[in-house]
């Protein structure tokens, strides 16, 4: 199974954000809907390049020491400038290996340099659970077969 399975599934949709936008505007949008957990940053408005990543996690983070301050704050103040990302035809293995390298939950999908995605932690999960029950249902007809 690879990434663009994932992305075949569930679309090529991805929620992009400017690095100049407010949290405030950020954080908006990640709850949605639809209710998101992360933004990629693009301000080229084309999705050509990644300019970074903002994350529920990196909101609130910053929160913790900035405060209500934080609101006022522009994505860039608190994006993720190092993105990871996966490539469509990258395993579902590698892009799990990835995620728990990083500690990342969202993967921005690039080909040949544009972003054509996102998958997250959930998504794999997702995918990798419907393989061990389809694994699991072969088994058990093997089993009932043979017996």
């Amino acid at each position: 199974m690879k990434v663009s399975d994932i992305l075949r599934i569930k679309g090529d949709t991805v929620q992009t954000v400017l690095s100049w936008n407010t949290i405030a505007e950020a954080a908006t949008r990640l709850a949605g809907p639809p209710a998101i957990g992360a933004l990629v940053v693009s301000d080229d408005g084309r999705r050509e390049r990644v300019d970074g990543i903002v994350s529920e996690r990196d909101i609130v983070r910053r929160l913790a020491t900035d405060g209500a301050g934080l609101l006022d704050l522009t994505v860039a103040d608190v994006m993720s400038r190092h993105v990871v990302t996966c490539a469509p035809e990258d395993s579902l293995a590698e892009a799990m290996g990835l995620m728990n390298r990083w500690r990342h939950r969202h993967l921005p999908v690039v080909d040949g340099g544009r972003l054509v995605g996102m998958i997250s932690i959930g998504d794999v999960v997702k995918q990798r659970l419907a393989e061990m029950s389809t694994e699991a249902g072969v088994l058990r007809d093997i089993y009932l077969a043979s017996h």
